[in-house]
């Protein structure tokens, strides 16, 4: 009977919805541990001891406040739009569990004589499919600003909307060399380009010099970092940027916008904006090791050898959401002139620069030498744009004593 009703179905339509399955309930438990990762990051940060009653560490701090947030008492401003209010929330979180679906997060298993890949969809437009959710997710925001009927939540979608229009041109343009490189827009052939070492790569030839130190690099990975560090550069701040966290988080400043778009939403609705919030944070630092630092490569030991590579990329990711809450406790809030400034004046342009030393070093029919020139001289151009300081700066003039008028203590 069982065996009709898979034959009826078909097989691969069963694993594709096992692995759907098996994703959410994964992204759910992951963003409990990040939340309370977060928080106790940010208490060793700042000398305190962080979220430690419930549960072995603290664990059990972060499931209480989701079941607490899950039975509040939900309510809608008088002022506000009832289904855009009540579909805000789904906006802003079905996108970012919907965009792991072309993050492989591993290799593969054989079950029976079917191989099952640790990737739900292996698109071929797999990196615009990722942006077109990043994209959507952000009008969740712009929709709960707008359809609260109050003045401080339609700031704070404002604010998303030109902070998406700048940083999300900054986030494609980034992807553009990687897909110079490697030919492909699929994340899963991505990886497979950043296989094997630097020192099995042909980047060294006609480089006499280089050609003798090559066997130093053998145990150096091939990973797309070393020859795309300012595209990895640009990615990450316009990933910081998108998923609204500091020092970008301007939509919810608390300092001006009480809380931002999300100032009239409260209980499982206002859990559902940071529950697609944090999965966007783990989906960015996801992506940025699948085009950057090899994916799921890793060592792979003669023990469970399909587990490795879940392990490596898991402590890659790991690795990127720790980076997101050092950001977080490092750096202030940007001014919001300053966050248009960043975008505009200095990502983009110098997204464009690299998108144009990337095509020229891959050029065929050029001379080596010829490319290698110019790729150096366009390098030293996004170097030299992308560390330039704001010119409007230095029309500032110093407060000097002499320029501050002295008020006799008897009129204070």
């Amino acid at each position: 009977m069982i065996g009709n009703v898979i034959d009826w179905i078909g097989a691969p339509v069963i694993i594709a919805a096992v692995k759907v399955v098996i994703v959410f309930l994964v992204l759910l438990v992951v963003t409990m541990l990040v939340i309370w990762f977060e928080r106790r990051v940010l208490a060793f940060m700042q000398s305190r001891h962080g979220p430690n009653r419930h549960g072995p560490f603290g664990l059990g701090q972060t499931l209480a406040d989701g079941i607490k947030l899950f039975f509040k008492e939900d309510f809608r401003p008088k002022n506000a739009d009832r289904w855009a209010y009540a579909i805000a929330p789904v906006a802003a979180m079905v996108p970012s569990f919907l965009a792991f679906a072309v993050i492989p997060i591993g290799d593969h298993i054989t079950i029976g004589d079917r191989r099952v890949d640790f990737l739900v969809s292996d698109l071929n437009i797999g990196l615009l499919y990722f942006l077109a959710m990043g994209s959507i997710g952000v009008y969740g925001v712009v929709l709960a600003g707008w359809a609260s009927g109050s003045k401080y939540p339609l700031l704070g979608g404002v604010r998303s909307t030109a902070q998406l229009i700048s940083y999300e041109i900054a986030l494609g343009l980034s992807l553009v060399p990687i897909v110079l490189v490697t030919g492909s827009l699929s994340t899963k052939t991505i990886v497979a380009a950043q296989a094997g070492t630097i020192g099995d790569v042909t980047v060294f030839d006609g480089i006499p010099l280089l050609q003798q130190v090559q066997g130093l690099f053998s145990f150096v990975p091939n990973w797309y970092i070393w020859s795309q560090w300012p595209a990895f550069l640009i990615f990450l701040i316009a990933g910081i940027a998108e998923t609204n966290r500091a020092p970008f988080d301007l939509p919810e400043a608390e300092t001006e916008l009480v809380a931002g778009f999300h100032t009239e939403y409260s209980g499982i609705r206002f859990a559902m904006f940071f529950l697609g919030e944090y999965i966007h944070v783990v989906a960015i630092s996801a992506m940025a090791v699948t085009l950057f630092f090899g994916g799921w490569h890793g060592p792979v030991f003669g023990v469970v050898e399909w587990l490795w590579p879940l392990v490596w990329f898991t402590l890659k990711v790991l690795f990127f959401v720790y980076l997101f809450v050092w950001v977080r406790a490092t750096l202030p809030r940007f001014r919001y002139d300053r966050l248009m400034w960043l975008g505009w004046k200095r990502l983009i342009p110098g997204a464009l620069i690299w998108i144009l030393a990337t095509a020229i070093v891959n050029t065929q029919g050029i001379h080596r030498n010829i490319r290698l020139g110019v790729f150096g001289l366009l390098f030293l151009a996004v170097v030299v744009w992308m560390w330039r300081g704001d010119p409007r700066l230095g029309l500032i003039k110093p407060v000097t004593r002499s320029r501050v008028r002295e008020v006799p203590s008897g009129n204070l």
